[in-house]
């Protein structure tokens, strides 16, 4: 694209040229993923449980200072992917562990 072509933002409604929408969409794949005190979270993480949460599906419940380990993150700012024994698929919301 030219320096001069504009593209119409629908996020916010306005014509932004080129060079930052592109800018924006490379800000946008890099989702932040935080735990419940603010810490960012990243793929190999290890998390602790802040709160009982009851499995659905699985008939049992995780404890509070339950240690899940080597987390992945999923795309969505609030879900992280974990590994647990006796649970498959198991995702957590970031909002319920915090980073160890």
């Amino acid at each position: 694209m030219a320096s001069d072509d504009y593209i119409y933002d629908e996020a916010s409604g306005e014509w932004i040229s080129a060079a930052d929408a592109a800018a924006k969409t490379g800000d946008a794949d890099q989702i932040e993923v935080r735990d419940s005190v603010g810490n960012l979270l990243a793929d190999g993480d290890q998390v602790t449980l802040i709160k009982d949460l009851t499995v659905k599906g699985a008939g049992q419940t995780l404890k509070r200072g339950t240690l899940i380990k080597s987390i992945r993150l999923t795309g969505d700012a609030q879900e992280i992917d974990c590994k647990y024994e006796g649970i498959k698929g198991l995702v957590l919301r970031a909002e319920f562990v915090r980073k160890r």
